[in-house]
């Protein structure tokens, strides 16, 4: 058993979206998942997650980053890459066909 939660379903197709290969290039981990903002009513300018994100957010495998841009974005946390790591550790759940970009990325952290 281990006391970093794993990804649910939406959030593991949420991850294979995000950084599978596309066009011969894929999204970096540093990049992290966009996050929309509100862009009008009382909730202008606030973060507007999808579901997935949000869920992540709330188990702490992602941070929000507000960098100042347009979209925010939404990094892995240290659990967060734990999670990860044992996700890429299936060959079914990330196939190195089309993942081997994020798996030599996270074969490089610490």
């Amino acid at each position: 058993m281990t006391d970093t939660p794993e990804f649910l379903p939406k959030e593991r197709d949420l991850i294979r979206r995000e950084f599978m290969l596309r066009l011969s290039s894929a999204r970096s981990l540093h990049d992290g998942v966009l996050v929309k903002r509100w862009a009008t009513g009382p909730h202008k300018g606030q973060p507007k997650p999808a579901a997935a994100v949000q869920s992540m957010i709330e188990r702490g495998l992602l941070s929000l980053v507000d960098d100042g841009a347009h979209w925010l974005k939404a990094t892995f946390t240290p659990a967060g890459i734990k999670a990860l790591r044992r996700m890429a550790a299936d060959q079914r759940a990330l196939p190195p066909s089309q993942y081997q970009q994020l798996l030599d990325e996270l074969a490089g952290l610490p």
